[in-house]
């Protein structure tokens, strides 16, 4: 700072102190003063030593003459400066205009701003009404179009026939106007009032065409050697005409399906009664009475005949067949089952019918040729015996109802009840007499009875085997407890019927013979497992057993009565009294080695002999002759023990392998 202007400012510092405290304008000064000091350029001047008057004056001088060459510098730059202050005079007066400008600007683009989102506004309101038309337009012109009648409709409703597809096509575009007009009638529409007269006009001669064609098509079922099937395709084509009546005139759709259903019930039974009548001569007449007690080839009508074709009366006639009663029921009622699925399925497709009503109008159709099946059905069995064809025509009845189940058919099954509830009852009737008399037989009023298998117990084998070979498809347990009723007075006829021998022997023979023959029947029809088989394969298994202990007695009894004594004596520890017993021993040697292979010729001759069955004599003789080497090995371990170990008999002893070399002989090479 410049020495006059320091003193300047501290005059005037000064002069703003109050003098009325001494004090502290003392401490005032000094700290302005210190202040100053401070000053760079006042502490360069004092670092320099120089006169602070004296440098305030230079520097007083200095700041002149800067002044005065500014001022001729001012002078000199005076035009530019002037131009300059032009330039920027001219500046302010363009941006003043520019401001304006966007003033002006910034107003029109707030009322832009406005327009903008009014049209905007507009535009939504535009756009909804837009949208508002376009809906009432699109359903004003459905309405219109399913409201106008077109001339072409009109045409072909009156001229084309109804076979053609132009009749088809507009006769449902027809039925919808009608559902159409008719829905929008119930709304008050004014105009339905102009097209409804038309469209009961085209409706009354549609229907008169439909009718017409209809009734036509059903009374063609009525002509002679028709197949109606073709008939029946032929209606199902025309499926929406009995649609458009029963929409439309429920009256004609019900003379429609009356005259259907009295045409095809008369039609039905007259081909199955005609049918029936024919086919029921083919039954041959019954010879031999032991035939209704074998299945034989019966068993087929279940399993390959099932589904066959069924039998052609004029065909079978030309060749003189004859057939079952149970073939017979299994034509009739195959012919059935397949006509009337057939049927059932073209009611319910052709008549719009499901359920109950399907049911019903199936019943209507069918009644009068079930009825007639039911009433030859119970006319011939009961007059019948032949439990087997009662049997079969019950599988026949089961298979059929799966075989119309698999089809989607529930159409007989009120009938196959009825069925089942007829033949269930015969069956088991004649089933009780079979016990009934079994049990009532008294062996002493049959002649020329012998050790061979009785006619009875073969007849036994034979139906048992049967019906117990059926049941196994369709378990019922009804027929397992009569079966097992039957069998047990069976058994008891054959114990009844060996008690005539006089001897043992003949009445183990007479009972494996009957029990061989009905085990090897009973296996040859049904499963190993069968509670028959296991019956009469313990009964014949412990019969054999006891005739071969009865076959070995007469030739080696002394030894097997020995063995049994003396393994008991050995087993409680006693086989030093043997010793006692040497020459009953000594016997038992002798004699063995004397007789043994007569004796086995013997037993061989004899049990070949006494059984029918070759191969179940042979096991028999194989079993005699293994238990007669059993109890031989026996004998020679007992003369091993104790005491008798030292007896002199043991040197005639013969060995127990030329023994088996002898029996070997008899082994049978089949």
């Amino acid at each position: 700072m410049a020495a006059p202007e320091l003193k300047n400012e501290l005059d005037l510092d000064l002069g703003n102190l109050d003098l009325t405290s001494d004090e502290y304008l003392l401490d005032e000064i000094d700290v302005y003063i210190q202040e100053n000091l401070e000053d760079p350029i006042v502490k360069e001047a004092l670092e320099k030593g120089l006169d602070l008057r004296h440098y305030s004056k230079q520097v007083e001088t200095e700041l002149l003459e800067v002044e005065n060459n500014s001022i001729q510098d001012y002078i000199k730059e005076s035009k530019n400066i002037a131009k300059l202050h032009k330039q920027m005079t001219n500046c302010d007066s363009i941006l003043e205009r520019m401001e304006g400008m966007l003033n002006g600007f910034q107003t029109d683009l707030s009322s832009i701003s406005s327009e903008i989102q009014k049209l905007q506004r507009q535009s939504v309101e535009m756009n909804v009404k837009l949208k508002n038309r376009q809906s009432v337009r699109g359903e004003l012109s459905q309405f219109v179009d399913e409201m106008v009648i077109p001339k072409k409709m009109i045409e072909h409703i009156l001229e084309t026939p109804v076979t053609e597809r132009e009749f088809q096509e507009n006769l449902m575009e027809l039925n919808h106007k009608i559902n159409f007009v008719k829905e929008q009638s119930f709304k008050d529409a004014k105009s339905c009032l102009d097209v409804k007269d038309t469209l009961e006009k085209l409706k009354i001669k549609a229907i008169s065409k439909i009718r017409e064609f209809l009734l036509s098509k059903v009374y063609q079922f009525k002509k002679p050697l028709t197949n109606y099937q073709i008939p029946q395709d032929a209606l199902l084509k025309f499926r929406f005409f009995n649609e458009f009546l029963i929409a439309n005139e429920r009256a004609v759709a019900k003379e429609i399906r009356d005259e259907y259903i009295d045409t095809m019930s008369k039609i039905y039974y007259s081909y199955f009664k005609g049918y029936s009548t024919r086919i029921m001569k083919l039954q041959p007449i019954l010879k031999n009475r032991s035939t209704i007690f074998t299945l034989g080839n019966r068993g087929s009508v279940l399993t390959s005949e099932l589904e066959a074709s069924i039998i052609v009366p004029h065909a079978a006639k030309t060749t003189d067949q004859r057939y079952s009663f149970e073939s017979l029921f299994r034509s009739q009622h195959y012919a059935l089952v397949d006509n009337g699925c057939r049927e059932y399925l073209f009611l319910s497709e052709f008549f719009c019918v499901s359920g109950n009503s399907a049911q019903d109008l199936f019943n209507a159709v069918m009644h009068k040729t079930v009825s007639m099946f039911y009433k030859q059905t119970e006319s011939y069995i009961m007059e019948s015996y032949d439990s087997i064809a009662m049997f079969l025509c019950i599988h026949i009845i089961l298979r059929y109802q799966v075989l119309m189940h698999k089809r989607s058919t529930p159409a007989l099954n009120k009938y196959w009840d009825s069925l089942l509830h007829l033949l269930w009852p015969r069956f088991e009737f004649i089933l009780q007499m079979n016990i009934h008399s079994v049990r009532e037989c008294d062996p002493a009023r049959l002649r020329n009875i012998d050790e061979r298998p009785h006619y009875i117990t073969r007849r036994y084998a034979e139906f048992s085997a049967a019906i117990v070979g059926l049941n196994e498809s369709f378990p019922s347990e009804r027929v397992e407890k009569l079966l097992a009723g039957l069998q047990a007075e069976v058994e008891n006829f054959i114990l009844r019927m060996a008690a005539e021998f006089p001897d043992r022997r003949e009445q183990l023979v007479f009972l494996i013979n009957n029990y061989d023959m009905m085990l090897s029947v009973i296996l040859e029809r049904t499963t190993d497992d069968s509670k028959e088989s296991e019956t009469f394969k313990q009964q014949l298994a412990a019969r054999t057993h006891e005739y071969i202990e009865e076959t070995l007695m007469p030739h080696f009894g002394g030894m097997i009565m020995f063995v049994k004594e003396a393994e008991d004596i050995v087993e409680r520890g006693g086989s030093d009294g043997l010793k006692q017993q040497e020459a009953r021993i000594n016997q038992i040697v002798r004699g063995f080695n004397t007789d043994w292979k007569r004796a086995i010729e013997s037993i061989n001759s004899q049990i070949m002999k006494s059984f029918t069955n070759f191969k179940n004599g042979t096991q028999i003789l194989q079993g005699t002759l293994t238990q007669m080497v059993q109890y031989y090995v026996r004998f020679h371990k007992i003369l091993g023990t104790g005491m008798l170990k030292a007896l002199g008999i043991h040197k005639e002893l013969l060995n127990i392998h030329q023994v088996m070399v002898e029996v070997k002989k008899h082994k049978p090479v089949f």
